[in-house]
């Protein structure tokens, strides 16, 4: 069993029929269409996840600051009391600052994956390739072939 397109040893001739030349350039697009589709949806996935984890500090924050403020804030208050002997007003003031401040800080964490998400290029890249390919596959022209012998084209009737 010999590929027709191949010689005796293996390499491809030069000489190949346009059926040929034709089924290789659609499976050759038909893989690139797919192989971009896929970098696509990786590209979005990626962006997705860090969304996902930008909303998840951002929920972090919310959960921590009204979960844990009456727990958190009666210890560290009456902490601080038996600590420094001050009055237990100025210790709940202060437990609630603790409480402030971690939220603040998870939400600048909320915002940084937010940020990263919305920068994030992911089907714009894949876009950008497929327009390419779409540019220079539109620009491409057949070259024509010489005939070699100068006889003159009949043109059939189908009377």
């Amino acid at each position: 069993m010999s590929d027709p397109a191949r010689n005796a040893h293996g390499v491809e001739s030069a000489e190949r029929s346009l059926g040929q030349l034709v089924a290789t350039a659609t499976t050759e697009m038909s893989a690139l269409v797919h192989d971009e589709i896929a970098l696509a949806k990786i590209q979005l996935r990626q962006d997705v996840k860090r969304g996902a984890v930008g909303g998840g500090a951002f929920g972090a924050a919310g959960a921590v600051l009204i979960f844990s403020l009456p727990m958190l804030s009666f210890a560290l208050a009456y902490g601080i009391h038996a600590w420094s002997d001050w009055h237990l007003a100025w210790c709940f003031l202060l437990s609630f600052a603790a409480n402030v401040l971690v939220a603040g800080l998870l939400a600048l964490i909320g915002v940084a994956f937010a940020k990263k998400a919305k920068k994030g290029r992911g089907p714009q890249k894949a876009a950008a390739a497929a327009k390419e390919t779409a540019a220079v596959l539109g620009n491409a022209k057949p070259h024509p072939r010489q005939v070699q012998d100068n006889t003159a084209v009949v043109a059939r009737s189908s009377v």
